[in-house]
């Protein structure tokens, strides 16, 4: 529908939730309730046995890049053959992520978003030219409102910001020759690496953190905190510890200039005068270079602790969470449609379906999504519940339903029945 097109597709109720919300909407009589229940319960097995073979699928296109696996490979990868698994790998994440009713971050958006202004408290920078692929992508989008404290807690300001309740990345590093060859030895990263994270939670603003690669850097503010300061307690030493030596030191090289002609005259004091505020300053430095390495180490644990809290998994675990929230994505949309389409007063167009839906979900439940109306009817077509006449959509009786689906189920594998007629043909007469 055109009024909900700017609105994420991801329906933000369990799958259980969803059963019972048709339950209640008390559309269905009572023993309707039972069958549809069935109905529900079938429909969730065919779909998570689906699921598992994609599963399965993902883990062996991504088992040579996993850094975190405990098995031996029986296989050595040629190039291409991992060049094609990583090019399959991508295809099927993708895949699953639009499943799951993830919604792309695209390149501009992300340019976008890492030049606004970080609700963290520190500044990052990320070199882009590390990666050989990055793919981004987020669900659940919603505003949130805090209050930011300025100026040594005088000043507090509201803002209000974009929040990804949901955000996978996949990231890809160039080989280890580019790093060879921009002389960079410490990686906290290895190169030629397929990283893969799911986090929480996460301000548009500060996308920059889920980087692997992301440096911390000081803000202006922070540098004037500890560099003004410091400009000025050093003007103080070198006038007080060293005025009289470098005074000293001056008008040692004007006698060598030829500029002053009466030749000064250099004593033990003034070495240990010029000794003492050297050490002084050699002090004062060392203890400014503490506070600016201190200041970042706060500001590295202060990141550390946020991605702590924000990280849901990581690289293969990430695809067990993703599968899943596919599939009950998948089992939602289709639960709703045939709902609808079950306890509809009248025929109803794929138009008219989508809004039925779409309007119940946000007039009963407080809930504005953009409901994957051809999605939702591609599974149920596929699975044979649904029939066209026109523009109109039928249903199937949930008994008709019902069997459909346990016939489909009854035959995933027939293996007993192939050798059973073998069998028979094998002991017909000869």
């Amino acid at each position: 529908m055109k009024g909900y097109q700017n609105r994420d597709r991801f329906i933000p109720f369990r799958k259980a939730d969803v059963v019972e919300m048709c339950i209640t909407d008390a559309r269905l009589s009572d023993s309707d309730q039972n069958l549809f229940r069935d109905f529900c319960r079938i429909l969730e097995s065919l779909i998570h046995f689906e699921f598992n073979h994609q599963l399965e699928t993902v883990k062996n296109c991504y088992a040579p890049f996993n850094p975190d696996a405990d098995t031996r490979s029986i296989h050595t990868y040629s190039p291409q053959e991992r060049q094609t698994l990583q090019k399959k790998l991508v295809e099927s994440m993708t895949a699953i992520l639009n499943g799951a009713n993830f919604e792309k971050v695209t390149e501009t958006d992300l340019k976008e978003a890492l030049g606004e202004e970080s609700l963290f408290k520190i500044r990052l920078e990320v070199d882009f030219q590390d990666f050989e692929e990055v793919i981004f992508y987020r669900r659940g989008e919603s505003k949130k409102r805090e209050t930011l404290v300025k100026f040594f807690g005088l000043k507090k300001e509201p803002i209000e910001f974009t929040n990804y309740e949901r955000v996978a990345i996949y990231i890809k590093f160039k080989e280890a020759a580019y790093f060879e060859a921009r002389n960079r030895e410490k990686l906290n990263f290895y190169p030629g690496s397929t990283m893969i994270k799911l986090f929480q939670n996460v301000p548009k603003a500060d996308l920059e953190m889920l980087f692997p690669n992301s440096e911390v850097r000081m803000k202006t503010i922070d540098k004037l905190i500890i560099g003004i300061p410091a400009a000025v307690s050093g003007i103080a030493v070198v006038a007080t510890k060293l005025g009289a030596s470098i005074l000293l030191i001056g008008l040692i090289i004007a006698f060598w200039l030829g500029i002053r002609e009466k030749e000064v005259m250099i004593e033990q004091r003034h070495l240990v005068a010029l000794a003492v505020g050297l050490a002084t300053l050699g002090g004062f430095m060392f203890r400014q270079i503490n506070k600016f390495k201190n200041r970042k180490i706060r500001f590295m644990k202060a990141l550390a602790e946020s991605l702590y809290f924000k990280n849901l998994d990581n690289n293969a675990g990430v695809f067990h969470h993703l599968i899943d929230a596919a599939e009950e994505e998948e089992f939602k949309e289709a639960v709703l449609a045939y709902y609808f389409l079950l306890t509809a007063d009248r025929d109803l167009t794929r138009a008219q379906l989508d809004a039925a839906v779409e309007s119940w979900l946000e007039t009963k439940h407080n809930c504005s999504i953009n409901f994957e109306i051809a999605d939702a009817l591609r599974k149920l077509e596929r699975l044979d519940l649904v029939s066209r006449d026109g523009d109109i959509i039928r249903c199937k009786s949930l008994n008709d339903a019902k069997r459909q689906l346990d016939m489909i189920w009854d035959n995933y594998f027939t293996y007993y029945q192939a050798n059973e007629s073998l069998k028979t043909l094998g002991s017909g007469p000869s």
